[in-house]
């Protein structure tokens, strides 16, 4: 008999949030444990945001929204502090000014429409003044949006998300673990955490493609596993990432799935 007649689910999720909209993209803030997200409503054009407790689970809230109900996305998050961005106009990817939110209860701390976002320093947020020519870049406080010092990269190294993501790779290149399921294009997104492996893949049935998570223990047996999406046309990108200790994904694009590893 297959090892996997004998599954049994070990691991429970945390988290399992319910959002109203897609998530489109989510950003973690380490200092405070926040993991943020952008919610998006193609069919109305309007965009939210979310915060949840990496900690204890809590959501902080789930569909705060700023006047500029369309062109604006998260930036980065800091120290509690959630950056959002807005876009010059509806055709161009360019990003225009800052807007701070507080992590905790959503609301606007402060906005500059004439700083951009450069990168995120475990100093803190380095933007520039867009209207100055040549671009010089400085520091800012995240929680008042004031100028605390110039850019000093010897100080102001880039911050580590300690974000895992899975590689892509061939089913064949497993080492002989055995799947539950035929992978489908015969690839699979993988990693290996202690001593379990995450699996992510596609199975193509009846001319449905479905995406898999699986987490196996380093007996082949399955703890853990998940139907990501029911019904998609395509091949989807990473199904979820490893921050930590902790196991987070997307469900039907709507649902956050969080697990301690």
């Amino acid at each position: 008999m297959s090892i996997f007649a004998h599954f049994m689910t070990k691991l429970l999720p945390y988290i399992n949030q319910q959002f109203d909209w897609p998530i489109w993209r989510m950003e973690i803030d380490d200092l405070s444990a926040t993991l943020f997200v952008e919610l998006r409503n193609s069919g109305e054009k309007k965009v939210a945001f979310g915060a949840i407790n990496l900690f204890n689970g809590h959501v902080n809230f789930k569909d705060v929204s700023i006047p500029e109900r369309w062109l604006t996305g998260i930036e980065a998050a800091y120290d509690g502090v959630l950056l959002l961005h807005n876009y010059q106009s509806a055709t161009s990817p360019v990003h225009k000014g800052l807007i701070a939110l507080d992590g905790i209860t959503g609301k606007t701390l402060w906005s500059n429409y004439t700083l951009a976002f450069d990168h995120l320093a475990h100093s803190g947020p380095v933007v520039y003044n867009a209207q100055i020519q040549p671009k010089k870049l400085f520091l800012i406080d995240a929680k008042t949006g004031t100028t605390l010092r110039g850019y000093e990269p010897v100080l102001d190294t880039a911050i580590d998300h300690n974000i895992r993501s899975p590689q892509l790779l061939s089913a064949s290149l497993l080492g002989g673990l055995q799947l539950p399921a035929e992978p489908y294009a015969n690839t699979v997104h993988y990693m290996e955490h202690n001593t379990d492996r995450i699996v992510s893949l596609h199975t193509f049935f009846q001319e449905k493609i479905k995406q898999h998570l699986y987490i196996i223990n380093d007996k082949g047996a399955i703890v853990y596993q998940d139907l990501l999406n029911s019904d998609i046309q395509k091949l989807q990108p990473e199904a979820f990432v490893v921050h930590k200790n902790n196991l987070i994904y997307l469900k039907e694009r709507s649902v956050l799935i969080v697990l301690n590893l």
